[in-house]
């Protein structure tokens, strides 16, 4: 078994203990909620316009964690359009790694390694991560740009897939 069989495994098995808020931490399987998936794009598009005004707004320290949170809710959507309900960020990616590995759906192993920041120190989770948890206000435009192409590039392909399924 694989990393991501393995990951996968793990994830379900914190989907089933329940916390004191009466919350899991991992992944459930539920029944596939279309709307779900289609409200959680409507908030993939709500961060990518929040990235935008906070870039025009010289807000640079916040635009990685909006592109970061697009790309996120794109995933969502993905899970709730096949049954998946997701409290963990690894899980959520671990999950649209294995649909790919399983040929669920057919998206490209980039846009993986943009969300996970395997390949540089360009990608949106470390430059959020960095932002968000340190002490910087400003983001510079070059790589700003970087992350906010990604982002809308990242989300437009997610919806593409889902909209192969209709």
């Amino acid at each position: 078994m694989g990393r991501v069989d393995k990951t996968f495994e793990w994830c379900l098995e914190k989907g089933k203990k329940i916390d004191s808020f009466g919350k899991h931490k991992g992944l459930r399987k539920i029944k596939e909620d279309i709307e779900e998936s289609k409200r959680q794009m409507i908030k993939a598009d709500s961060d990518l316009s929040v990235m935008d005004y906070l870039f025009k707004g010289n807000r640079t320290d916040w635009v990685a964690s909006a592109a970061y949170y697009a790309m996120y809710h794109s995933l969502l959507a993905i899970l709730y359009k096949f049954g998946y309900e997701s409290q963990n960020q690894e899980c959520t990616i671990t999950l649209v790694e294995k649909f790919m590995k399983d040929r669920v759906i057919s998206l490209e192993q980039e846009y993986i390694d943009i969300i996970r920041n395997v390949q540089d120190i360009e990608n949106a989770k470390a430059i959020r991560e960095d932002m968000q948890y340190g002490s910087k206000t400003f983001l510079e435009p070059k790589r700003c740009k970087k992350v906010m192409d990604d982002a809308r590039k990242f989300v437009e392909r997610v919806r593409e897939l889902l909209e192969e399924g209709e």
